[in-house]
């Protein structure tokens, strides 16, 4: 088990048997040593659809009970509803997710009762499950607990309802891709709520990983399929816990996330946007906020954002390029407050571009290309050993000249970047971009081209390369 970008994460297998009963346990301590919380004080549990999200819950509601604290279940409920229902009740929350990665797979996210862990957190939590894996102790038993599901979910609406005004979405006709996500049911309800007429497409009830940044070629194929055969103005979804969302204009190509999170920057009217490298590099010059650049992972987005805060900066918030998107300072919105969730969410960033096409009156691509962002593009290569990609990595960075040698055959090196991979910015205008995932055994490629039919064949060369490093490797 080890923390990635964002919470711990591992095969289901494994997290479901002691290393959940040791993270629960090295939480609950590191929440008591700090003062975060009191003996005797609740800690909120979701989870999302995965078959091993009710066995690692149940195995983590144990040992927080065990620690002297008490789990109360919320059940199946996107995370940034779980995020605000923690900050309303002052309580700390564990989730239970593995986002968008393989159904084999799982993970656990920890929250504060002032929000999300921070990598100091992750540092503490990883030394005190050490301590705790040291120690010998049965595995606990079942607890009873109490029910806040509901309660939680219509904080939640409650917060999406105001966002716009009464019957902005009237007129028309959104599709909402459920698939297994925990966000299906609440996404079509705000939707219904604002006028939209919803149509509730691909349901399923076995666990279906949808990668918002990095979306199949079978999921577009049915996000085509259902535009063209239902005539919608847009598909909306989301990931597996609702933290990111996935947008498809009026011909059912999905938008990428870093173009919805500038979307809900002018929305919002932010004044500081920190996003991470990974996102378009015409973000800078797409408005007249400031941007600032991180590593890739929301603790280090919510860092950026803290920081700028700390400079008296207003108007903050940031967002990730799979559009998850995070807010540090109150925002007023039709006569409201939009308070603080610096933690990724969803349904803003959805919000925000649905209300732009309604009161422009212009197709989603058409609001899209007015942005005139460089093409940008991304894939991974999944199964793919951290071994090699650690390799691969050690490889490029060692030398210029090996650097050059493994781009001999895409492009001229111009300039580098470091912050999070490797980032290269090629002579003549186009950028690839190296990124080992930070949980997963996954290595990602992002690209920048001057035309979609360019950004397809850098990121293909781009992936074609790594697979042969790799094989040609001992």
């Amino acid at each position: 088990m080890k923390f990635g970008t964002s919470g711990l994460r591992g095969l289901a297998t494994e997290l479901a048997g002691k290393p959940a009963t040791i993270y629960a346990t090295a939480f609950a301590r590191h929440l008591l040593d700090t003062g975060k919380a009191e003996p005797g004080d609740t800690v909120l549990i979701g989870r999302d659809f995965r078959d091993s999200s009710p066995v690692i819950a149940a195995a983590c509601a144990a040992a927080l009970s065990r620690a002297g604290l008490q789990p109360v279940d919320c059940g199946t409920l996107p995370t940034p509803a779980l995020a605000l229902y923690g900050l309303k009740t002052g309580a700390a929350s564990l989730m239970i997710t593995g986002s968008h990665i393989p159904a084999d797979r799982n993970g656990i996210k920890f929250y504060l009762p002032s929000g999300e862990i921070d990598k100091h957190d992750e540092a503490a939590i990883t030394a005190l499950a050490a301590e705790v894996e040291a120690e010998d102790f049965t595995a606990p038993a079942d607890v009873e607990m109490e029910h806040a599901g509901e309660r939680a979910v219509a904080v939640f609406f409650d917060r999406n309802r105001a966002l716009l005004s009464p019957g902005t979405l009237s007129g028309m006709t959104i599709g909402v891709y459920q698939h297994s996500t925990v966000a299906r049911d609440l996404l079509a309800d705000v939707l219904e709520q604002y006028g939209a007429t919803v149509k509730r497409l691909g349901r399923s009830e076995d666990f279906i990983p949808v990668d918002t940044e990095a979306v199949s070629a079978d999921t577009v194929d049915k996000l085509k399929r259902w535009a063209r055969e239902e005539k919608l103005d847009a598909i909306v979804s989301a990931d597996g816990d609702g933290d990111r969302p996935l947008v498809a204009d009026e011909t059912g190509t999905p938008l990428r996330g870093d173009l919805l999170g500038l979307i809900a920057a002018g929305f919002l009217g932010a004044k500081v946007v920190v996003t991470p490298v990974t996102s378009n590099s015409g973000i800078e010059g797409a408005g007249r906020h400031e941007v600032v650049r991180t590593r890739v992972g929301s603790p280090y987005v919510i860092a950026g954002m803290l920081d700028a805060l700390a400079d008296g900066k207003e108007g903050v918030m940031g967002f990730e390029a799979n559009g998850g998107l995070l807010t540090a300072s109150p925002f007023l919105l039709n006569g409201r407050t939009l308070n603080p969730l610096p933690t990724r969410d969803c349904f803003v960033p959805i919000l925000a571009c649905l209300e732009r096409a309604a009161t422009s009156g212009q197709a989603l691509s058409v609001v899209a290309a007015s942005y005139s962002l460089p093409v940008a593009a991304a894939d991974r290569l999944e199964n793919f050993p951290q071994a090699h990609s650690a390799a691969l990595m050690q490889h490029l960075r060692a030398s210029r000249e090996n650097l050059a040698n493994f781009l001999s055959e895409i492009g001229e090196v111009e300039s580098t970047s470091d912050i999070d991979g490797l980032r290269v910015s090629l002579k003549d205008g186009r950028t690839i971009h190296f990124r080992p995932s930070g949980n997963a055994p996954e290595m990602r490629c992002y690209v920048e081209a001057e035309s979609e039919k360019a950004a397809a064949a850098l990121l293909d060369k781009g992936l074609q390369t790594i697979r042969d490093f790799a094989a040609a490797s001992p």
